[in-house]
C-alpha cells in the first residue's frame, strides 16, 4: 500500500501543488486547511507522516499546538515543519515540541521528496531492524529498536524517530565522537547541521527530566559529540 502524507496547508493553491507533486511520486495523500479539521481526520486514521504548515487560518501558531498535539497521539509519527517562516526561533520552536525536520518553502521539491524519503527509510529500519541490534544497553541506557522505546534508569524517555536514531548512534559506541556528518550518515539524517544541534539540546532536556544529573552526551568543541564511556 502507498504511504499515506497528510499536508496541513491553509493556502488552497499550494495545498493543491503539494498534494498534487507527492500524488505524482506515488504518495496517498490527505491534505487540510485547518488544525481542527486536521485533528478530527487524524483521530480516525493517523497519516504515515505529517506536514505541517505553521500558520493556519486565524492561527499564527497553529502549526504548533498540532504538533504537540499529534505527537501526544502518536510519539513515533514523522513531522516535518514546512513553512514560510525562517527564522531560527521558529526552526528551534518547532523542533522543541517534537518535529523531526523543519524546512522553508522556498525549498525545492527534490529536496523536499529526499527528506520525507529519509524519513521513511528511519521508519522502515525501526520495523524490520538489520544489522540494529534490536536491544541495545549502556549503562543505565536501555534502547528498544524494535518497539522504538527508550529508557534511562528504568523510567521511560519519550523520543521521536529522529531523536531516537541520534541516541542510538551515540550509544552503540561509547566514547567515539561522532561529527554532524557521520551522526547525520549512520542515523539515517537528512538534516542541517544547525538542526542536529538542535535536537542534542532536545534530547539532553528529556534525559534530564527523569534525571537531572543526566550528563552522558558530551559536546566535543570543533568536532561533534559523543556518549560517554
Amino acid at each position: 500500500m502507498p504511504r499515506r502524507i497528510a499536508i496541513v496547508e491553509d493556502d488552497p493553491a499550494i495545498r493543491a501543488n503539494y498534494a498534487d507533486a507527492l500524488k505524482k511520486h506515488g504518495y496517498e495523500v490527505s491534505a487540510h486547511a485547518a488544525r481542527s479539521e486536521a485533528m478530527s481526520a487524524f483521530r480516525t486514521r493517523l497519516p504515515d507522516l505529517a506536514v505541517i504548515d505553521i500558520g493556519l487560518g486565524d492561527e499564527p501558531d497553529g502549526g504548533f499546538a498540532l504538533c504537540r498535539e499529534l505527537r501526544a497521539m502518536a510519539p513515533g509519527l514523522p513531522i516535518l515543519f514546512l513553512t514560510a517562516r525562517d527564522s531560527d526561533f521558529d526552526a528551534v520552536a518547532g523542533l522543541r515540541l517534537g518535529a523531526d525536520d523543519y524546512l522553508t518553502k522556498d525549498v525545492s521539491l527534490p529536496h523536499l521528496l529526499a527528506r520525507i524519503s529519509a524519513l521513511f527509510r528511519r521508519v522502515d529500519a525501526l520495523r524490520e531492524p538489520k544489522a540494529v541490534e534490536e536491544i541495545l544497553e549502556r549503562g543505565a541506557l536501555k534502547l528498544d529498536a524494535k518497539r522504538f522505546t527508550a529508557a534511562w534508569k528504568a523510567s521511560a524517555v519519550e523520543l521521536t524517530l529522529t531523536e531516537f536514531w541520534m541516541v542510538h548512534t551515540l550509544a552503540k559506541f561509547p566514547g567515539h565522537v561522532k561529527d554532524r556528518e557521520s551522526l547525520m550518515r549512520e542515523a539515517n539524517l537528512v538534516v542541517d547541521e544547525g538542526t542536529i544541534t538542535s535536537h542534542i539540546k532536545r534530547i539532553r532536556k528529556k534525559f534530564a527530566a527523569v534525571d537531572p544529573s543526566f550528563e552522558q552526551i558530551d559536546t566535543v568543541y570543533g568536532m561533534g559529540y559523543r556518549w560517554k564511556a
